[in-house]
């Protein structure tokens, strides 16, 4: 009995960790979701809307910075292409698309891709 109880224990434990370890890997997915791509690029709706007068701010270039870090794997970087075309697409009429595809530079960043509505994301790399 005490080997039963003993075998069970260990399949409970052994779940927990795939469990564990799935939720891990879901996460270091879900940085790249859209609502992520949004939150950390609405700093800079003002910027890209305002026809780049004045330099990016701070928290815009830091969001930038941020969602390059979490373009490590090429699902990653297509993810969050398609999150961007959606983005300019929903906001097609105000933003100047010519100062989107400067704003990374202008911030410090190199993205691995050019932000453009006309974009294949099924070829980023």
């Amino acid at each position: 009995m005490a080997a039963i109880a003993n075998a069970s224990s260990f399949v409970k434990l052994s779940l927990f960790v795939v469990v564990v370890a799935l939720v891990g890997v879901m996460s270091a997915t879900a940085d790249t979701s859209c609502n992520s791509v949004y939150s950390r690029l609405m700093p800079c709706m003002g910027y890209v809307t305002g026809g780049g007068v004045t330099p990016p701010s701070d928290s815009c270039c830091s969001g930038i910075k941020g969602l390059k870090s979490g373009l490590k794997l090429q699902a990653d970087r297509q993810s969050a292409c398609r999150c961007l075309k959606d983005l300019g697409s929903r906001y097609a009429g105000a933003i100047d698309f010519n100062v989107v595809k400067n704003l990374p530079q202008k911030c410090g960043v190199s993205l691995p891709y050019k932000i453009s509505p006309s974009i294949d994301c099924s070829t980023v790399h």
